[in-house]
Formats: C-alpha cells, sequence, structure tokens
C-alpha cells in the first residue's frame, strides 16, 4: 500500500492541475465521448469520465499505476468486487462511509472537509472518492466475514515467522539518485523535468540528467551510489524500489523543497540476516544561504573540522539554539528526504544535499549512530496479526481471480 501524507497529495495537486488543463484543451473535440465506454464488465460499463477521474485520484494521492491502462485495470477490478459485494448483499453504512472517508483523510493530515475541498480545486468529485472509499471498505469485510474462521495460524507458523524475521537474508541495492531542488517559485518547472527524467530508458540517459541537474554529491558520478542495505532506506521507499526492474526509475518523490528520483541499477541478497534498526541519532546543523557559494564553502569548512555529531554543539555555541538538531528518532519519525540522505551516511559522516525555509538553509547533516531493533522485541501478536492479513489477502485474490475468469470483459 502506498503512503498518502500532505506532501503527496500537494505534489498530486500539481500533477492533476497540469493533467487538467490538457484535459480542458483537448476536450473540445472530445466532450460528447467522454461519457462512452471504455470497457465493459458482464453489463456494467466503465466510462471515459471514469477513468478521468480515477486517474486524477491516483495522481493526486501519489498511488502507482496511474497510466491509463493500468487505471483502467483498477476499474475492471472494483467493478468485479462490487458485482460480487452486489450478490453477498453486503452493503457500507453512511456511518461507516463516512468514518471511512475520515480515516484516508486523516492520512494526510487533513479532515474530510479539508480533503473534499483538496479534490475539488483538482477537479475531483466528491463522489469519485466516496466510490473508492466505499469498494475498498466492503470489499474488506466480504473477505474477512467470508474467510475469517477459515484462517488456522499454528504455532509452527508464528515461530517459523519469528525465526524469519530474526535471520532472513539481507537485501541490497544499487541506485543512482537524482534529488532536484524546487523552491515554491520554482515548483512547476522542476516538477515537470522531473517527470521527464522519469521516462529515462537507460542508466546513461539518467546520469546525464543526474550530472545537469541533481543537488547531491553523486552527481560527479552521474548520480550513482554504492550498494546499499535496503533496510539504511526509508521504510516507505523499500516497496518502490523492490517493485522496480533493473534500469526502470521510480516517479518523481516530493520532498521538503525538492523531488527525488531513483533508477534501480542492481538489487542482490548478501548473505547476512537482515538488520533493522529501531533508533536513529542525527544531528543537522542549519547554515543561512541555501545552496549559495557562501554557504556551500562554510560546509565545506565544517566538514574538515568536525569528525563526529558532538563536535557540532562547539561549532553551535553562542549561535540561536535552533540552529542545531540534535536527536534520536524511530526510523518512521524521521522526514523522508532526511532519511534518504542518511540512508547514504556511515557515523561521523555528512550530507549538505538538502535546505529547509524554501531554499534558503542549507542543512549541515551528520548521522551520528544506528542502534539495532533487538529481536527480542519482536511483537508476537503482531506477526499472528501479518500471517492472518497475508492468508486473507489470499483468498481475496482467489475469489477475485475466480470473478474474472467467469466475467465477460471487453475493452473499447
Amino acid at each position: 500500500m502506498w503512503e498518502v501524507t500532505k506532501q503527496t497529495v500537494r505534489a498530486g495537486m500539481r500533477g492533476t492541475a497540469a493533467l487538467a488543463l490538457a484535459l480542458v484543451i483537448g476536450q473540445s473535440a472530445a466532450a460528447q465521448n467522454l461519457f462512452a465506454p471504455v470497457a465493459r464488465v458482464n453489463d456494467e460499463a466503465i466510462t471515459g469520465y471514469e477513468v478521468q477521474q480515477r486517474q486524477r485520484f491516483m495522481q493526486l494521492i501519489g498511488a502507482p499505476g496511474t497510466d491509463s491502462n493500468s487505471v483502467i485495470d483498477s476499474l475492471i477490478e472494483d467493478r468485479l468486487r462490487g458485482q460480487i459485494l452486489e450478490q453477498a448483499g453486503l452493503e457500507v453504512t453512511p456511518d461507516g462511509i463516512r468514518a471511512g472517508m475520515t480515516e484516508f483523510a486523516g492520512r494526510a493530515d487533513l479532515s474530510t472537509e479539508e480533503f473534499l475541498k483538496v479534490l475539488g480545486q483538482a477537479q475531483i468529485s466528491e463522489e469519485t472518492f466516496r466510490d473508492f472509499i466505499v469498494i475498498s471498505a466492503a470489499w474488506r469485510d466480504l473477505i474477512r466475514a467470508r474467510y475469517n474462521g477459515r484462517v488456522n495460524i499454528t504455532d509452527e507458523e508464528v515461530e517459523r515467522a519469528l525465526g524469519s524475521s530474526r535471520g532472513n537474508n539481507g537485501l541490497r541495492v544499487l541506485l543512482s539518485e537524482i534529488i532536484i531542488p524546487a523552491p515554491p517559485q520554482n515548483a512547476d518547472q522542476v516538477n515537470a523535468l522531473a517527470e521527464r527524467i522519469a521516462q529515462s530508458s537507460s542508466e546513461a540517459e539518467f546520469s546525464s540528467y543526474a550530472s545537469q541537474y541533481s543537488a547531491t554529491a553523486s552527481r560527479e558520478r552521474g548520480g550513482k551510489m554504492p550498494w546499499t542495505p535496503l533496510e539504511n532506506l526509508p521504510v516507505s521507499l523499500r516497496p518502490i524500489l523492490l517493485a522496480l526492474a533493473p534500469g526502470e526509475v521510480t516517479a518523481p518523490l516530493p520532498i521538503p523543497n525538492a523531488v527525488a528520483l531513483f533508477q534501480l541499477r542492481g538489487i542482490e541478497e548478501t548473505g547476512k540476516p537482515s538488520v533493522e534498526y529501531s533508533q536513529i541519532d542525527y544531528a543537522a546543523y542549519y547554515i543561512p544561504g541555501g545552496r549559495s557559494e557562501a554557504a556551500l564553502t562554510r560546509a565545506a569548512q565544517l566538514r574538515g573540522q568536525v569528525d563526529q555529531c558532538d563536535d557540532l554543539y562547539g561549532v553551535a555555541k553562542g549561535q540561536p539554539a535552533n540552529v542545531l538538531d540534535r536527536g534520536t528518532k524511530a526510523p518512521g519519525e524521521i522526514p523522508q528526504d532526511v532519511a534518504i540522505e542518511l540512508a547514504k551516511l556511515d557515523p561521523g559522516e555528512v550530507s549538505t544535499a538538502l535546505t529547509r525555509a524554501n531554499g534558503q538553509t542549507l542543512v549541515f547533516l551528520m548521522l551520528c549512530n544506528r542502534t539495532t531493533a533487538a529481536n527480542a522485541d519482536v511483537d508476537r501478536d503482531a506477526v499472528v496479526s501479518s500471517i492472518r492479513q497475508r492468508k486473507l489477502e489470499g483468498f481475496a485474490t482467489q475469489l477475485l481471480e475466480q470473478a474474472r475468469a467467469e466475467a465477460r470483459i471487453t475493452r473499447q
């Protein structure tokens, strides 16, 4: 499942606004066809309007697979789910719908009313959001009601899963990166550039873009990063990378004051157990001037003066307290852009790729330490819940595939 955040919603609004403008320009000759069927599932039609609405919605929430074919596939699956739900006589109550909309909007730190306003600004109807919630909630309820009693979890399965969590072979990835500064006044141009970079079809093309536009130290190597343990990377980024084939590029990932893209060049098992971290200790010293020559020169001087995080206390002495942030956080609490940079560092190493205050402040970021999570802290109840969910998802997939095999599905 993708992560819905306020950042992805804001970035998505820029993308859907551009799409809406393009559609308005091109609709004069094709408006009368907007409600023509583009696919049929049994006797139910899927219209071009539904595809347009779902495409905008998926782009707004930062979901993968927003091309027309993928969106039509998604709507076909929703039609199949809806027909199964209708046969089962299962409906979501108005209270359930409101709760689902509230929960979903809350993922972006918005109320339902605020989220609906954002949808309106992106020319997405409330019905599109409501239908998405209704199908998701009703399908989840149906699968639980129909199959929960058939899910048996043995002690052996739990122990095996616990052992697996303690001894999985780790993975490492070989990436190339591009992080493009995107102050508000340049956000539209940067997003357009990022979309073009995301279509890169070769390592050479991506590296060329990195050399021209990336703000990271790796730009001198065409954006190429060394082998990086997967567990060092932000949790939200891992499934995105694992879904790539070598050579493929992520969709643009919005981060504060910048846009990030990654190209997967390789992936392999390390032959060693994977390691999870419970806490990351890091320090951020803020230098006025953003990416100006003076600020970058000051950062270069600091690199030669500090060997460990504690040294930054001496650098910050006599300055306002907010010039230095030092803290220990759980990986999931660290802002994604900071987590991406920390993934590249060993203790005592520094990154100067990030900015704050709309690009006016340079971040001198240093990794202090990583604390390994103790295997004894693995929550047995969480493991049981994970096994149950995986088995329920298996039943859901079987049910959907059976319905697909029996259905009459046509595309126009």
